[in-house]
């Protein structure tokens, strides 16, 4: 039965001051990734760095998020925009952030950081990879509160009769309705055609929870360097290309091609083919062992 997507996005208002749930979920994966990156610090798992190295790391790797997220989502899919009205880039309150330009991001700061600790880059991309699904998942989970990025109809499909009525994505006169009324028309069935996927949620759960759990899981003993760089790598762009078959694609891009292939997708198939390789890699790689403590 369908759902209508009736949540308010923003958590607090004082006065003139809003705080929405998604930077709180920002927060909160940022959060999670400290309390992780600091048990396996003192772990050992960093040999030669502390609580300040890994502090500095985690800073450098917030502000890769930020920029190359902001950076890498006007040139991936809103390039035309920019070229006509350069200040986009610094409206931020107005949405728009890129998984992969944060990626880039975030490698670009690990990169600094590891040439300044005299570190393998790929090391430290190791030690940093079970951190980020936690952040990943929080962050789609904000994108369903804000009832954005929703997926494609499900009336007509396998899934008919299931999905979430997202109110931003409803025609008029529908659109233009208060929430009351809004609400008298889905619950006398008026707005079931309109329900979509949740495909928010279905990221948050393979993007987030699930790569979570497997990369905790499988870096809990040391494994060979790219190892766990490429199974987060080929995770994240296995599920990413999957869930885009159920995900609306961005309205000023559309399909790329074959009617079907999304920029998500174009930009997941190297992620893929680099997860693959680096397992390959691994397999006669050093392995970084625990510093004693």
């Amino acid at each position: 039965m369908p759902v209508l997507h009736q949540i308010d996005p923003i958590a607090v208002a004082l006065g003139p001051l809003k705080i929405h749930w998604y930077g709180l979920m920002y927060l909160l994966g940022f959060a999670v990734a400290w309390w992780l990156g600091r048990r396996r610090v003192r772990a050992g798992r960093l040999p030669g760095v502390d609580d300040n190295g890994f502090g500095d790391l985690m800073f450098y790797a917030m502000l890769g998020v930020v920029l190359g997220g902001r950076i890498g989502y006007i040139l991936f899919y809103d390039l035309g925009a920019f070229l006509h009205d350069p200040v986009l880039l610094f409206r931020v309150w107005e949405g728009g952030m890129s998984f992969h330009g944060g990626l880039l991001g975030v490698l670009a700061a690990i990169a600094w950081w590891s040439r300044r600790h005299r570190m393998h880059f790929f090391d430290t991309v190791d030690f940093i990879a079970p951190l980020v699904p936690a952040g990943l998942g929080f962050g789609r989970i904000g994108n369903y509160i804000g009832g954005e990025l929703w997926g494609k109809p499900t009336r007509g499909t396998m899934f008919d009769g299931w999905g979430v009525v997202f109110p931003r994505s409803l025609p008029e006169p529908f659109a233009s309705m208060d929430a009351a009324t809004l609400r008298a028309q889905f619950d006398a069935g008026l707005l079931d055609a309109f329900a979509r996927h949740p495909s928010q949620l279905y990221q948050a759960t393979l993007e987030g929870l699930v790569m979570f759990c497997v990369l905790v899981w499988y870096s809990r003993k040391p494994r060979p360097r790219y190892a766990v760089s490429g199974l987060f790598a080929l995770l994240y762009g296995c599920f990413r290309f999957l869930v885009e078959f159920v995900r609306e694609p961005d309205a000023q891009l559309g399909y790329l091609a074959f009617g079907w292939l999304t920029m998500g997708q174009l930009l997941s198939m190297p992620l893929v083919l680099l997860g693959l390789f680096w397992l390959w890699r691994s397999r006669s790689a050093p392995t970084l062992m625990p510093e004693a403590r």
